[in-house]
């Protein structure tokens, strides 16, 4: 089970898979190392939209879904098919790969507007079967005008998966915590023989797997649907693949809703260098003070500062000296804890077993859990059961190849020891690690340039952002409104979490569906201040 939209309404999301399922769902590429403004802008260029030879005829013959994990289900109206494309854009005629792709047909004759494209972000996730999850919120009105439309992006899931055999198939096992002393020898360490285990086991192909060529793929399907235009709901790393795909194909896209979003001028290198530090040091005190609420039962603190002091002093503690999580494979060391509370501000409705699970990690590293410890750990740390004929790493072996493939990155390992102790002092909450070295700093060279997105344009395009997103902040949003110019409109809400749409704000979701319905953008900039938690 993968961590969208869709998880936390039904409860807690679970699982040390689901963990990093859930961080890398809304970093949005987000886990990238913070690194020098050398790698940007001698590689940016406008990319050319060309898809090589047209889709032609080609057509989705629709059928049954892939097998889910064992547990799951699916809503049966749901149909899914292949469409074969180029892997290499500028090769048309080479090697082909396929996309998966899905449809749940909700528009109504004489309503009918197109297709609404949706991806639930990662980079990594799949998406085949957010068109059920969307349909949950969706009212009837957006629903009679929309045939939702899902995809895994090439190389994920199920569209020609690709797995560069990891060791650790987490995508947490990526993230770069320096060591309890601030050291990043292990670190760079890791990085080169991640890069190199690629390398050698996919091999140069794998720079193919990139957002522009799946921004290209969206318009193949867009083709074969047999529509003149798309319009687009693009999550967390989907508001940037929606950017480029509004870049490139202008002319064929409707309406567009990009929520929870990433800056594009930072991609890749500068994301979370100029904005996670903050970003969490936003968010944190929604939770400290869910747990300071609760101090005669937790005994946390009785404020956001001493809940704070709290969670600092026991992330250095395990950092330290890890400690044994019962009936589980893995230790609860400082990177885990910080993972886990990561993914865990993603929701609201999570905030309060995020204060249980700090509780029993407290008293985890003090060597005395309570039944109650015990029940939180046991909830947060099961095992989640993986999807068939899906690679185990095939979500980190995707998320470097798109992090890393988008974008060149610095090479200077001394640059990264520096700005990762810079970091460490100013963001301690994040312990240095958003300016560390990752894989990104071995890899090949791009296939191609970064991807200008451009402003102007038809103003089609709407974009949703938290006040307190700890995924992709708020900073996030306004870079994109600023990049898209007058082809955008910014409506933000004075909330936390990292999803807008159907989080308690009738301001958020009346903007929503009425852009939707009628293709009506407020003339200014929106702040909703109106937010109920559910």
């Amino acid at each position: 089970m993968t961590t969208t939209r869709s998880s936390a309404k039904h409860g807690f999301p679970r699982g040390r898979r689901l963990a990093a399922a859930l961080l890398v769902s809304t970093l949005a590429g987000t886990a990238l190392a913070a690194c020098g403004a050398e790698a940007q802008g001698a590689q940016t260029a406008k990319v050319s939209a060309s898809t090589g030879e047209t889709a032609g005829d080609a057509k989705i013959t629709w059928g049954k879904c892939p097998a889910l994990a064992e547990g799951q289900t699916r809503n049966p109206h749901l149909a899914c098919g292949t469409l074969e494309v180029p892997l290499d854009y500028q090769n048309p005629g080479g090697a082909k790969i396929d996309v998966a792709v899905s449809r749940l047909s909700t528009a109504k004759p004489g309503k009918r507007r197109g297709v609404l494209l949706l991806n639930p972000g990662g980079p990594a996730l799949g998406g085949l079967d957010m068109p059920e999850t969307m349909a949950s919120t969706l009212p009837k009105s957006v629903l009679d005008r929309y045939d939702l439309i899902g995809f895994d992006p090439r190389g994920v899931e199920h569209s020609t998966p690709q797995s560069c055999g990891l060791k650790d198939p987490s995508v947490t096992g990526l993230f770069p915590y320096p060591a309890a002393d601030g050291s990043i020898t292990k670190n760079v360490a890791l990085a080169k023989a991640d890069a190199k285990q690629c390398a050698d086991t996919v091999g140069k192909n794998l720079r193919y797997y990139n957002t522009a060529n799946t921004a290209r793929d969206m318009d193949r399907i867009r083709q074969a649907l047999g529509e003149k235009k798309i319009s687009y709901w693009g999550q967390s790393y989907g508001t940037y693949l929606g950017a480029v795909y509004r870049s490139l194909f202008q002319n064929h896209t409707d309406r567009m809703i990009l929520e929870g979003n990433v800056d594009p001028t930072k991609v890749w290198a500068n994301q979370v260098a100029d904005t996670w530090g903050k970003g969490m040091a936003d968010r944190f005190p929604d939770a400290a003070r869910v747990a300071a609420a609760q101090n005669s039962t937790l005994q946390l603190g009785t404020n956001v500062a001493q809940v704070t002091h709290t969670y600092l002093t026991l992330a250095d503690r395990l950092d330290r000296t890890p400690a044994a999580i019962p009936g589980a494979s893995v230790s609860l060391d400082g990177a885990l804890l910080r993972n886990m509370t990561y993914a865990l501000l993603l929701h609201n409705n999570t905030l309060p077993v995020l204060a249980k699970f700090w509780k029993a990690a407290d008293d985890l590293s003090h060597g005395s859990t309570t039944a109650a410890d015990a029940a939180v750990l046991k909830e947060v740390f099961a095992d989640s059961p993986s999807s068939p004929g899906v690679p185990a790493d095939n979500q980190a072996t995707m998320f470097m190849a798109l992090t890393c493939g988008d974008a060149e990155w610095p090479h200077d390992v001394d640059g990264y020891a520096t700005r990762t102790a810079a970091d460490r002092e100013k963001w301690p909450l994040t312990a240095g690690m958003p300016a560390n070295i990752w894989a990104c700093a071995f890899w090949n060279k791009p296939a191609e340039a970064t991807v200008k997105v451009v402003a102007g344009g038809p103003r089609n395009t709407l974009i949703l952002q938290n006040r307190r997103d700890n995924a992709t902040p708020w900073e996030g949003g306004v870079g994109l409104h600023k990049a898209l110019g007058d082809g955008s409109a910014f409506v933000g809400v004075d909330n936390g979490g990292h999803y807008v749409y159907n989080e308690g704000s009738a301001c958020i979701d009346k903007a929503t569906v009425g852009f939707l319905t009628t293709g009506h953008l407020p003339k200014k900039d929106v702040y909703c201040t109106d937010v109920t938690q559910k």
